[in-house]
């Protein structure tokens, strides 16, 4: 009987090594093209979201801050993960970290990691709180600076009652972690912030007061969120205006100024300074003296004409019922460019005008610019027969200096308004363009044009389902029978299938 063939090898060694080869080549191919893609990722990277309510939107403000930062800063999420904002709270801080590598996030559950916790605890001595929303914190440190913000400051909340319940809940309205993220950020990323100088002394508004009509509480918070040092000036006796006084605010006086505070008032702003200046219809009988600096030397006529719009007037201070101006339309300044789609509330506001000399042989370094003015409905309350127009009630002086000539504080700016109660506590709560406001105006003033766009409350959005008991059956019998029962006939049929 003839011997069996022996059977061939499937593969020789030759093909064995060649398949080898192939498939290293084939996975360090694959291998490298990840990386590639990966490093290309990191620098042109794109977020993608796959619904609008996840979606972080930072403002042009925000992102030329964290673009303005060119030293490590370190911040530190110290919160429990299991906090209803803490999503919220880290997703925004991830998009900072997204544009600036500089800036180093790290989160910190003091629930869960306890030995890490007491350390960031001691080291920027944090206080103690028995109540869970106080115990968490926001930390930014850059070298020798740090400064914190409290978790419970970062939601606007209301109190109303739950509709099944009745009982009293307190409810997240608005998120301003923006807001004060990149306060904290502009503060530790500029160690020596500027200083803001407001006249005091003369019945001008109380930059530390809470009233909501008069105190500008709020208004200092602005300043200080634009990491600007805010202090109150007197400039009786010997006083003079400091040397540090990178902007100078006479917010409403109501009382004359004497000569020689105005004098130092006029140097200062003969040297370049910067000026927030804010008149109110309380003073139309008895000017402060700053009208009359302000026409001889600046062209900037502040009038007693009280101006008052009922067609526009939303009746927005129980004080003054009808008095108050909003105002939609806008110039084209750097101070009100981007309030184009705002409304601003004005309380009785003093109009302005501009007064000019005639035949001047050489141009005028001074520029006025009107900002904002009244629609035509609007009317004077001390002066019926002028029939209804539009009247200016803000604008802006810059002074362009000669070539050759260095005045010691640099270009003089200057923002005016006809009215010094939209700035107050209430107002700037209730009307978030009058917030944005002040933080143009306040940055152009300072020329820091990168800083030229507001930051408000983002809203919450509250999404509420009620079915009937005869959906909730249906829904209940769909998730807990229908979707196993169909996932394990599938499975059953594939099984069935195979069989065979």
């Amino acid at each position: 009987m003839a011997a069996a063939p022996h059977p061939q090898p499937s593969f020789t060694p030759r093909r064995r090594w060649s398949v080898g080869l192939n498939l290293a080549l084939r996975t360090l191919f694959v291998v490298m093209v990840l990386t590639l893609l990966n490093q290309l990722a990191g620098v042109f990277f794109h977020r993608q979201y796959l619904s609008r309510a996840t979606r972080v939107e930072l403002s042009e403000r925000t992102r030329h801050v964290i673009a303005s930062v060119t030293n490590d800063v370190h911040i530190t999420i110290y919160y429990d993960r299991e906090d209803e904002f803490y999503p919220t709270v880290a997703a925004l801080l991830r998009e900072y970290q997204a544009l600036n590598p500089r800036l180093h996030v790290e989160t910190v559950d003091y629930v869960r990691d306890a030995g890490r916790a007491l350390e960031i605890k001691r080291e920027f001595d944090l206080p103690e709180s028995s109540k869970d929303d106080e115990k968490n914190f926001v930390i930014f440190k850059s070298g020798p600076e740090s400064r914190f913000v409290p978790g419970s400051f970062l939601t606007d909340t209301t109190i109303g009652r739950d509709r099944e319940t009745g009982e009293l809940v307190r409810r997240a309205t608005a998120f301003k972690g923006e807001t004060a993220f990149t306060a904290m950020l502009l503060w530790v990323s500029h160690p020596k912030p500027l200083k803001a100088y407001v006249l005091q002394g003369h019945g001008e508004h109380n930059i530390d007061g809470s009233d909501e009509i008069t105190g500008y509480l709020g208004f200092k918070s602005l300043l200080q969120q634009n990491a600007i040092r805010v202090e109150p000036l007197s400039l009786t006796g010997t006083n003079a205006i400091p040397a540090d006084c990178a902007l100078l605010v006479i917010p409403g006086p109501r009382s004359p100024i004497p000569d020689l505070e105005l004098k130092k008032i006029g140097q200062y702003l003969d040297d370049g300074g910067r000026l927030f200046a804010l008149f109110n219809s309380f003073t139309t009988e008895a000017d402060s003296g700053l009208e009359a600096l302000l026409a001889k030397q600046w062209h900037v006529v502040v009038t007693d004409s009280v101006v008052i719009d009922p067609a526009h007037a939303i009746n927005s201070l129980k004080m003054a019922p009808g008095r108050d101006v909003t105002i939609a339309a806008f110039s084209e300044h750097p101070v009100v460019r981007g309030l184009l789609n705002y409304q601003l509330n004005l309380l009785a506001p003093r109009a302005l005008g501009e007064k000019r000399e005639p035949r001047r042989a050489a141009p005028d370094p001074v520029s006025v610019q009107t900002l904002f003015a009244t629609e035509p409905t609007a009317r004077l309350v001390n002066n019926p027969r002028i029939p209804p127009q539009s009247f200016v009630l803000a604008v802006a002086v810059e002074q362009q200096l000669a070539p050759g000539i260095i005045a010691p504080r640099g270009r003089t700016r200057m923002v005016i308004v006809g009215d010094s109660f939209f700035l107050a506590n209430e107002h700037l709560n209730k009307f978030p363009a009058n917030r944005d406001f002040a933080y143009y105006a306040v940055n152009w003033l300072l020329d820091r044009p990168q800083f030229t766009e507001g930051i408000g409350p983002k809203p919450f959005t509250e999404f509420r389902v009620v079915l009937t008991e005869q959906q909730m059956v249906k829904l209940r019998w769909l998730l807990l029978g229908a979707l196993p029962g169909g996932i394990l006939l599938f499975g059953a049929l594939v099984w069935w299938r195979r069989r065979k």
